[in-house]
């Protein structure tokens, strides 16, 4: 047996995946599905020459990450529900001046401080529109404790790679799940560095991108570089500029440089989706329901199939429509009254049948209510 064999709890394999990726520095404030980010990176950290801060808040917790990512530091600051919303307006500022990041959020029942200890899936229209004005977002959606690890080495990949925020958007499920995973080794999975400029680069401009491309070169605060930040509108300078061509030009390229990428951002699992007439989609901790619904449903005769996105922001659109295309019926299951549907909604418009199974009363989707409810759309 290898040695690498381990049982984990979910929150447990997101720190373990961020210290893969290089993290070494995280500041948050406590709180429930999500403590146990700060616990276990408390310890860890300094262990590895890192650094943790237990910040007074949630709006600064996330301003101290944004600050270390700055200097240099791959930084992730962790929440659940009401914390994630105090640290909405700072997301839109690490958007904006394009500072890599990861934000975790286990989510929990809602709205407010709802139920604590309880699973939902609340916050995925919250992760897409919850700070202000227009910004793209990347948002990935981990179904088990691997994935916990793995998603989380992602997001660190795409934050560096894309100078962007990243969330984590797992659940109160997947966050205190125990499984037993192999933990990668090092060099097992890829890590992306951010690019940085050339060292005395004498005419270093932190928001200048070549033609073509899309992702600026960052240099960390204290190299020797020039490096103005605002959360202002800003040319390639760094600083503040009204121009309305300056503004347009900056917010077509930060949409752009996702928008364009998306075939490397997006990822997504089909399990029997090949002539399936009924597909139900479903992400997070409730996909492990969803693929038991599917399993008992074909053993029934129906030709059911799941698709999962873990990438839910951008979300997977040409699959989407694709598959409602060749199937009869699509049905949306998530732990909400009605988030994602509508975003699939949007996007099958009259292609097929929609159907939605939803809950938000701390309890989670069974594999018998959501294969009934495939049933019923049929």
């Amino acid at each position: 047996m290898k040695s690498n064999f381990k049982l984990m709890q979910g929150n447990e394999a997101c720190v373990e995946g961020a210290l893969y990726a290089g993290m070494r520095f995280y500041s948050g404030y406590p709180i429930t599905p999500s403590t146990e980010l700060m616990e276990i990176s408390a310890v860890k950290l300094p262990l590895l020459g890192g650094k943790f801060l237990q910040m007074e808040d949630e709006i600064a917790g996330i301003a101290a990450a944004i600050g270390a990512s700055l200097t240099g530091f791959k930084a992730m600051t962790g929440t659940s529900g009401p914390g994630f919303s105090l640290k909405q307006e700072n997301i839109g500022y690490a958007a904006i001046t394009e500072v890599p990041l990861v934000i975790v959020n286990i989510q929990r029942g809602g709205p407010s401080t709802g139920l604590p200890t309880s699973p939902a899936q609340g916050d995925v229209m919250q992760a897409k529109w919850g700070t202000h004005g227009d910004h793209p977002v990347i948002a990935l959606c981990p179904s088990s404790v691997r994935e916990m690890f793995e998603l989380t080495v992602r997001a660190f990949n795409l934050a560096e790679k894309y100078r962007t925020p990243v969330i984590l958007l797992a659940d109160e499920i997947v966050g205190h799940m125990r499984e037993k995973i192999v933990v990668p080794e090092a060099g097992e999975l890829e890590v992306i560095n951010r690019n940085e400029p050339a060292p005395r680069q004498s005419n270093y401009l932190p928001y200048s991108v070549a033609d073509g491309a899309y992702v600026p070169e960052i240099a960390s605060f204290g190299t020797g570089y020039r490096f103005h930040v605002t959360g202002l509108m800003h040319d390639e300078t760094g600083f503040p500029s009204n121009s309305s061509e300056n503004a347009e030009k900056l917010l077509d390229r930060l949409m752009n440089k996702i928008k364009m990428n998306e075939d490397d951002i997006l990822d997504f699992e089909e399990y029997m989706t090949e002539d399936a007439e009924i597909v139900i989609l479903g992400y997070g901790g409730t996909a492990r329901s969803v693929k038991s619904a599917v399993k008992t449903l074909r053993k029934e005769g129906i030709k059911a199939g799941m698709f999962r996105p873990k990438t839910i922001w951008p979300s997977p659109e040409k699959r989407i429509k694709e598959l409602s295309e060749q199937a009869k019926a699509i049905i949306v299951a998530e732990l909400n009254l009605g988030q994602y549907v509508l975003e699939v909604e949007r996007i099958v418009k009259d292609s097929c049948k929609l159907g939605f199974i939803g809950k938000a009363n701390g309890e989670v989707l069974m594999p018998d209510e959501i294969a009934a409810k495939a049933k019923e759309v049929l």
